[in-house]
């Protein structure tokens, strides 16, 4: 069913982001807004209470004499208290500049530095720490604000309860000051500095200003994608853009959140929160289906037979449906009776009320997208970068298809260019990279377009396909091009053990590939092979797992063109993680970082 893109509501877009908020405080006042937990149990806020706390936070940013424009850090995990901070930046007229939590000392100093930051918002002592041990550098700053009211020193660290208070001080003595700073507040002004965890060089501060991220919860309203009554789980990092773009949409929306940014977590809190969306990276999803598949596997015997026959039901029966096809009655009734005995059981698992998970920050695999929406849970894709706010496409739960990205967000363009390159123009765009004029020169062409770097195609539908980044495509000695991340994605949905699959050849005679185990499903799968006990390391140099992994790669090989095929693997002895610098903060694969880390061992393939 073909959605009406209509686009009038850009001429009532709100100003500005702080605008937006106060709009949405101001119409919602008693409804509930954010949910986090303390201690065991979860607490919740309304609009009217998270108002009241981010005039006085704001309030208190003035006193310290922040001035438009000005650059406020957040080095921190996500948490309600991110949200307050930011909130508080937008309604005080500074602009946020995100650090992540796992960011190392050196960076962060750099990050900060090189934005000009006068104040920081610090979770910890591990994030307070970084900023002593380069203070020297970050003369600029002003106050550190932590979380952590015991750290307060009263001098260059205070408590965000100490900053509230000079906040009541303030709205004293200036009771309107909200408002007409808000009300100044011009929607081409800086609202964020993102810095880009690139995996070369320095990070890029991406410069984002307010009608971008009021544009992108605006247009996600106006496509009547999620309301008032929906309830979303937030785990993702705010340091992140698509966390960011969340916060943007519950503010379009006024649907309330609960917030916890622990990972581990993700599949416990689903149970207990009970959302109807969440927003995830696909190495999420991927986790989640290998660890329902590996579960069943373990069970064996009649069990895991009756999964296996009623996700086989369930995606034929998928497949008719969305091709329009009537369900023969046979497959109707075993269709029927799977849903009570399998699928209802996987929706339970996510908390049971789940109207559609959204996917974003990498390419999800069709097939794990296929496996899930037979079990009755939609997973929409969406698409976009740092540099656009985070969205510019995105599936409707009206209008959608597995494998794609979805359409353009109305009143942005997306167009495919030279080398099948994806391309973008909307109110969405970035307005460049901190003082880097050429890297900013470089990212647009000619004629103001926002170049991607990822390979696409729009099909008759007008659904956008991204078919892998264009530096990652390569070519072997033979002649052949191939798309790594195609590869990869094939062989995560056929092996539930596996963490990440990196596929190489570049102007090589053939293709190898290294391979990480996820260390959960790995040790479920040693205690029912008795190997129970042993270690990460011993277990991936075993003959038994090689063995294992071998039978799966064979499996991978049989669906490939002969000159795709994998001739030469190696299971890695860690899985890659954020803090060997082998991943994003976002859990995408750094692959040249991967690359030269094992480049003895990828040699030693051709040797």
């Amino acid at each position: 069913m073909p959605i009406n893109h209509d686009t009038s509501f850009l001429d009532h877009m709100p100003q500005n982001c702080a605008v937006q908020f106060l709009d949405r405080v101001e119409s919602s006042p008693d409804r509930e807004a954010f949910r986090f937990p303390r201690g065991e149990a979860w607490e919740s806020v309304t609009w009217r209470q998270a108002g009241d706390r981010v005039r006085r936070l704001a309030a208190g940013l003035m006193a310290l004499g922040l001035e438009s424009e000005q650059r406020v850090g957040i080095a921190a995990s996500t948490r309600y208290e991110w949200i307050l901070a930011d909130l508080a930046i937008m309604c005080a007229g500074g602009a946020t500049t995100t650090v992540y939590p796992t960011t190392g000392g050196d960076d962060t100093a750099y990050i900060l530095g090189d934005s000009e930051s006068r104040f920081v918002f610090a979770e910890d002592e591990s994030q307070l720490a970084k900023l002593r041990d380069h203070r020297e550098e970050l003369h600029g700053i002003a106050k550190v604000i932590t979380f952590d009211d015991t750290l307060a020193d009263g001098e260059w660290v205070i408590s965000l309860e100490q900053l509230a208070e000079l906040g009541d001080g303030y709205l004293t003595e200036h009771p309107d000051a909200i408002e007409q700073v808000t009300k100044d507040i011009q929607p081409d002004q800086l609202a964020t500095l993102i810095y880009t965890s690139g995996t070369t060089g320095k990070p890029k501060g991406v410069r984002l200003l307010h009608r971008a991220w009021v544009f992108e919860g605006e247009a996600i309203k106006a496509q009547d994608i999620l309301h008032e009554d929906d309830l979303q789980f937030l785990w993702l990092p705010m340091a992140h853009s698509f966390g960011k773009v969340l916060l943007s949409t519950q503010l379009a929306c006024g649907f309330a959140t609960a917030i916890d940014g622990r990972v581990d977590k993700i599949v416990e809190n689903l149970g207990i929160v009970k959302p109807t969306f969440m927003g995830a990276a696909p190495r999420i999803f991927e986790k989640a289906h290998a660890r329902i598949v590996t579960m069943q596997a373990s069970e064996g015997g009649a069990k895991e037979k009756i999964f296996k026959k009623a996700f086989e039901v369930g995606v034929k029966v998928d497949r008719l449906q969305r091709e329009g096809r009537s369900v023969p009655l046979l497959l109707k009734l075993q269709h029927g009776l799977f849903d009570k005995l399998v699928f209802s059981k996987v929706r339970e698992r996510f908390g049971g009320r789940v109207k559609f998970f959204i996917s974003g920050s990498a390419a999800l695999n069709a097939e794990i997208a296929e496996w899930f929406h037979a079990a009755g849970i939609l997973i929409l894709e969406g698409y976009g970068m740092t540099e656009n706010a985070a969205g510019a496409t995105v599936g409707h739960p009206q209008d959608y298809k597995i494998g794609t990205v979805g359409h353009a967000f109305p009143g942005t363009e997306v167009r495919i260019g030279e080398n099948d390159e994806v391309q973008l123009k909307g109110p969405h765009v970035m307005a460049g990279y901190h003082n880097l004029p050429d890297a900013t020169a470089e990212a647009f062409t000619e004629d103001g377009w926002l170049r991607t770097g990822d390979k696409g195609a729009i099909d008759e539908d007008g659904f956008l396909h991204i078919t892998g980044r264009i530096k990652e495509l390569f070519k072997t000695s033979g002649g052949k091009y191939i798309a790594p991340p195609a590869v990869e994605a094939k062989f995560k949905a056929i092996c539930p053990y596996v963490s990440q699959f990196m596929v190489f050849g570049a102007e090589r005679n053939f293709v190898s590939a290294l391979i990480t185990l996820d260390p959960d499903a790995l040790a479920a799968w040693a205690a029912e092979n008795g190997m129970e006990g042993a270690s990460y390391t011993e277990l991936v140099r075993s003959e038994k797992v090689k063995a294992m992994v071998g039978e799966y790669v064979d499996e991978l090989n049989q669906q490939l063109n002969r000159w795709e095929t994998v001739k030469k693997w190696e299971l890695l002895d860690h899985d890659l993680t954020i803090e060997s610098g082998e991943l994003t903060p976002s859990l995408k694969v750094k692959r040249n970082v991967v690359e030269a880390n094992n480049k003895d061992l990828i040699d030693g393939f051709y040797s």
